[in-house]
């Protein structure tokens, strides 16, 4: 048996949509992490999820290496979902944005605590590691320090950040029964982990400038209050558990029921 297999399995998923420009770069630096022999999982999936692009993300993504899974409904949660539901049977589900400002090299420091049985969901905080000028615009940041603050007084978790880079184990990311398909799915990650009983951890990581692009959040006022608005509805609606589930999500669930 080699090494590789002895090791812990993972995914990483990608959402994207219009990221030609950073794609490549990103998929070519999650395989050098891949590569290294002394990274503590085993990467088994690169999964770019090209959410309705009209640019050449999908052949960008493909030519790198990675795994394209195509999902024409938008929505940041929407494509994150399909990325976990498509990723076959791996331990950990790794996230990250496709605009190659996070830092894979970095993903041994958020896969540690997990591993040593610390913690169940880490978060990779911008605000205790450090972030390129330019790179988070001030109502990302004003918008953070809010959203963390209202997570803090009504569920108990300390948070300086709702980042983007994350670890969780898939079956219990699929088993937290997330419903928020747009840009709600990160916090609702979050306090759906907490109301279950997991342990939540950040850990500092570094954020730079987009590689290309704009910003689907940040690129225009209104897209950075929409988005806002979305996250801090998805913190009161994730108090509750009266709203559907997404119909793929129910389907796997009771497969999974079933096959016990």
């Amino acid at each position: 048996m080699t090494e590789s297999r002895t090791k812990p399995t993972a995914a990483v998923i990608v959402p994207c949509l219009n990221e030609e420009e950073a794609v490549r770069g990103l998929v070519e630096d999650v395989i050098a992490v891949r590569d290294d022999p002394v990274t503590p999982v085993s990467i088994d999936r690169i999964l770019v999820v090209d959410n309705g692009s009209t640019d050449r993300t999908a052949q960008m993504a493909r030519n790198a290496g990675a795994e394209v899974v195509s999902e024409p409904r938008r929505g940041y949660g929407r494509a994150c979902l399909t990325g976990v539901l498509a990723s076959g049977d791996v331990d950990y589900i790794v996230l990250m944005d496709g605009d190659r400002s996070d830092v894979p090299a970095e993903l041994p420091r958020l896969v540690a605590p997990i591993l040593r049985g610390e913690a169940d969901l880490v978060i990779g905080s911008r605000m205790l590691g450090t972030y390129e000028r330019g790179s988070l615009l001030p109502q990302q940041i004003v918008g953070n320090r809010i959203a963390a603050l209202v997570t803090r007084i009504l569920y108990g978790v300390r948070l300086t950040d709702i980042g983007p880079f994350r670890v969780i184990g898939r079956e219990r990311l699929l088993g937290l029964g997330m419903r928020e398909m747009t840009y709600g799915w990160s916090i609702e990650m979050i306090v759906r982990a907490v109301r279950g009983g997991l342990t939540v951890r950040e850990v500092p990581v570094t954020y730079r400038n987009r590689a290309g692009g704009v910003s689907k959040v940040s690129g225009n006022m209104r897209a950075s209050v929409t988005a806002g608005y979305r996250i801090m509805a998805a913190i009161f609606r994730a108090r509750r558990d009266d709203t559907p589930l997404p119909a793929d999500l129910a389907a796997y669930l009771e497969r999974r029921t079933s096959a016990r």
